[in-house]
C-alpha cells in the first residue's frame, strides 16, 4: 500500500484533469512518465482505470469508484496537515465554498461578512455552479462545503437544512386581470411558463406537479433567477421563482404572486459536506457562524 501512495496521487491528478499531459504539466513531470505510472497502477490492480481517447482520457466505472475513495483519502491527509498548522499558528486557514449565484447573492453574503469580520486571517474562495456541479466539486475535493438547494439524497453527504423557502409563480401587469384570483395547478400550466433551465429547484417543482398528473412544458428556460424575474416583469410569461429571493420585486409591485389552490410544499437551503472527511478549522468556523445566525433567524 505504501508504495502505491505516489501512484494514487498521480491517478487523482490525471482523473481531475482528464488528461495525461495536463497532469504532467501540473506535476512538472513528463507525459511518458505519467502514462507509464498509470499503466503500472492498472497492472497492479488488474483493472482498467482509464478510457484513452484521442484528446485526453475519461475514467472507467472502476476508475470513478477508485477516484472517489482516493479523493476522500487525500482530503483526510490535507485535513491532517491543516490541523497541524492550526496547532502551530492558532487561527490560520483557508476553505472553499460551492454555491449558486442566486444563493450567494440572497443568502450567503451576510454570513461571509460576519465570518470575515470575526476571522480576518482566515481565507475563503467561492466556486459557483448549479447544485449538481457544486456537489460534484465537493466529491472531487475542489470545495470543502456546498450550500445547496435541497432536497439532496446522497448517502455520502452530511446535509444540514438551514432556511425554509417557498417556490412560487409570479407575473407582470399583463396577467393581473386573469391571475388576480386563486387558480388550480391545471389552469396554471396553460400560461406561458418561465423556468430555470437546469436546477435542483426546477426538478423539485416539476416532480410536485407530476405527482398531480401534470407535466410542465415551459415557454422559456433561463440560466439565472434574476432573468426569471426580469422576463416576468416584461410580461413574457409566468415565472417560477423562490419567493424569499423575489421580495424586492413583490414589495415594489413590479410583480405579483400567483395564489395557487394547492401551494407547492416548502423546501430548504442547506449546507452539505462529505460525511467521512473532517472539515478543516476554517470551514468548521464558517458552519458554526451560519448555524448560530440561523437559530436567531
Amino acid at each position: 500500500m505504501t508504495g502505491k501512495l505516489d501512484l494514487y496521487y498521480l491517478f487523482y491528478t490525471v482523473g481531475k484533469n482528464k488528461s495525461f499531459s495536463k497532469a504532467a504539466k501540473e506535476l512538472y513531470m513528463s507525459q511518458p512518465a505519467i502514462s507509464q505510472s498509470m499503466a503500472q497502477l492498472e497492472k497492479e490492480l488488474d483493472t482498467r482505470l482509464f478510457n484513452r481517447l484521442s484528446k485526453g482520457v475519461t475514467l472507467t466505472d472502476e476508475g470513478n469508484l477508485l477516484f472517489e475513495y482516493v479523493s476522500s483519502a487525500l482530503q483526510f491527509i490535507q485535513a491532517g496537515e491543516e490541523k497541524l498548522l492550526e496547532f502551530k499558528n492558532l487561527i490560520i486557514g483557508e476553505f472553499k465554498i460551492g454555491v449558486s449565484d442566486t444563493i450567494s447573492r440572497f443568502f450567503l453574503l451576510p454570513y461571509l461578512e460576519t465570518f470575515h469580520n470575526r476571522y480576518p486571517n482566515l481565507k475563503f474562495k467561492i466556486v459557483n455552479g448549479t447544485t449538481w456541479e457544486i456537489i460534484a466539486a465537493l466529491k472531487a475535493g475542489e470545495v470543502n462545503i456546498a450550500i445547496c438547494n435541497l432536497p439532496i439524497d446522497d448517502k455520502s453527504l452530511e446535509v444540514k437544512p438551514l432556511l425554509e423557502i417557498q417556490d412560487t409563480f409570479v407575473y407582470g401587469e399583463k396577467y393581473r386581470e386573469v391571475l388576480s384570483k386563486p387558480i388550480e395547478l391545471e389552469e396554471l400550466v396553460n400560461f406561458p411558463l418561465i423556468l430555470l433551465d437546469n436546477s435542483n429547484s426546477r426538478r423539485y417543482v416539476e416532480e410536485f406537479f407530476l405527482t398531480k398528473g401534470i407535466k410542465i412544458q415551459p415557454e422559456f428556460e433561463l440560466g439565472s433567477h434574476e432573468l426569471l424575474l426580469e422576463f416576468a416583469k416584461i410580461n413574457l410569461g409566468v415565472a417560477c421563482v423562490t419567493k424569499e429571493f423575489s421580495e424586492q420585486f413583490l414589495r415594489e409591485g413590479l410583480l405579483d404572486e400567483v395564489t395557487l389552490m394547492e401551494p407547492i410544499p416548502k423546501r430548504s437551503i442547506g449546507i452539505c459536506y462529505l460525511k467521512n472527511v473532517p472539515l478543516n478549522r476554517a470551514a468548521e468556523r464558517f458552519v458554526d457562524i451560519v448555524e448560530e445566525n440561523m437559530r436567531d433567524f
